[in-house]
C-alpha cells in the first residue's frame, strides 16, 4: 500500500464526520517463503539502526491533518509551560482539557483537535511499524498523585515502590554520576513528545515511532524510567551514552535489562538509557 494512501482515506473520513476514528488494519498477505522472511528481518534490523531515514513504505498523516498537528502541539506546549514540567508528566485528558477551557492564554481544545488526539492515540499502530505492547488502553487513564514521588533535582517522578527501588539501587551501585533523565509520562505529556517528533518528521508517523512510543504505548507511563550520566546533555538520549562509564557499569549490573534493546523486533530504535521495570 502506498504510503500515503492509507492516511488519506483516514483523513477523508475524519474530515467528513465529528466522530473519533481508529485507522484501519488491512495487512496484506505474507506469502510463507524463508527467503522472504529473511528479508523482513534485514529490513527491520536496518530500520532500527536507521531509525532517521524516509522509506517507501512510511506512513505519513496526510496534509489536511497537518494543521490539527500544529494546533494540538503549540496548546500543550503552552499547557506545559503554564502548569509546569513535573505538573505536566502527570496530566491526564480530562484535566488537560479542563485546564484548556480555564486559561485563556492556552486557551480549550477545538472539537477538531479533541477528535485528531483519539485519532492518534487510538490508531493500530503496528500499521505505521511499532510493534510493541500497549500499556495504557484508555486515552483518560490518570496517574494518581499519591502513587507517585518526586526525585529531587530531577524534576522527574517515579512510582513508589519498585521504580524507587529499583532506582535507589542504581544509584548506590553506580554511584552519583547516574541521573534520572525522564520517569513518569502521562498520556499528555507523551502526546507532547509524541506530537513534537512527528512534527519534525515532517508528519512521519513511522520515523517517529520508531524513536519514541505513540501515546498508550508507553511504558514510563506505568513504571519504567530512562536514565544517563550527570552533565551529559543530549547526548544521553544517544548511542554515544553507550560510550561512558555509567552505562558500563549499568550493563554490568545483571539484574537490569533494557526496554529496547539492539535488533529488537517492535520497530523501536535501540535505547540504551530505559530501564525496563514492569
Amino acid at each position: 500500500m502506498h504510503r500515503r494512501l492509507f492516511l488519506k482515506q483516514v483523513a477523508y473520513f475524519f474530515t467528513m464526520a465529528n466522530t473519533p476514528l481508529a485507522f484501519a488494519n488491512t495487512p496484506e498477505p505474507v506469502e510463507n517463503q524463508a527467503g522472504l522472511f529473511d528479508s523482513h528481518i534485514k529490513d527491520r534490523l536496518l530500520k532500527n539502526q536507521l531509525f532517521d531515514k524516509v522509506y517507501d513504505v512510511d506512513i505519513f498523516l496526510d496534509n489536511k491533518l497537518l494543521p490539527l498537528l500544529d494546533a494540538s502541539l503549540r496548546r500543550l506546549k503552552r499547557m506545559q509551560k503554564i502548569v509546569g514540567y513535573g505538573n505536566f508528566c502527570l496530566l491526564n485528558f480530562d484535566d488537560a482539557i479542563k485546564i484548556g477551557k480555564s486559561y485563556s492564554i492556552i486557551g480549550a481544545f477545538s472539537k477538531q483537535e479533541l477528535n485528531f488526539l483519539e485519532m492518534i492515540f487510538y490508531s493500530r499502530v503496528n500499521n505505521y511499524g511499532f510493534m510493541g505492547e500497549k500499556p495504557i488502553k484508555s486515552i483518560t487513564g490518570k496517574i494518581i498523585k499519591k502513587e507517585v514521588k518526586k526525585i529531587p533535582y530531577s524534576g522527574n517522578y517515579l512510582y513508589r515502590g519498585k521504580p524507587i527501588k529499583l532506582y535507589s539501587k542504581i544509584k548506590k551501585q553506580v554511584g552519583n554520576n547516574v541521573i534520572l533523565t525522564s520517569g513518569v509520562r502521562s498520556i499528555m505529556k507523551q502526546f507532547l513528545l509524541f506530537l513534537n517528533k512527528t512534527k519534525k518528521s515532517q508528519g512521519n508517523l513511522s520515523m517517529a515511532s520508531r524513536s519514541l512510543a505513540p501515546p498508550g504505548y508507553s511504558f514510563h507511563g506505568v513504571g519504567d524510567f530512562d536514565v544517563g550520566k550527570k552533565g551529559y546533555g543530549i547526548h544521553n538520549f544517544t548511542e554515544r551514552f553507550t560510550q561512558t562509564d555509567v552505562y558500563k557499569k549499568l550493563n554490568a549490573l545483571g539484574y537490569l535489562k533494557f526496554r529496547y534493546e539492539r535488533d529488537n523486533d517492535l520497530g523501536v530504535r535501540f535505547e540504551p538509557w530505559h530501564i525496563e521495570v514492569v
